[in-house]
């Protein structure tokens, strides 16, 4: 989530104010990176506030950056593989 990253903690009501996608899309997103272990929820009374948990983004951010690297690196090597012939 964008919001988290850039606004800091909020609610899904403040996460879905002028985004375009609804609030079931926004909560269904947060369950998953919640059980991904990506964002933490914290009750504060009615109200939930979804935190990033920055240690597991940049974690899983680092290993996006070997993967992506790598796929460079095969792209490459299939680019120069087909020029050949």
């Amino acid at each position: 989530m964008s919001g988290l990253c850039t606004h800091g903690p909020g609610s899904i009501t403040s996460l879905v104010a002028g985004s375009g996608v609804t609030r079931q899309a926004v909560t269904k997103h947060l369950q998953v990176l919640a059980r991904a272990g990506l964002v933490r929820a914290v009750r504060h009374g009615r109200e939930t506030i979804y935190e990033p948990e920055t240690e597991q983004l940049q974690e899983a951010g680092q290993y996006l950056n070997i993967i992506s690297r790598q796929w460079e690196q095969a792209l490459t090597r299939l680019k120069l593989l087909v020029e050949d012939e």
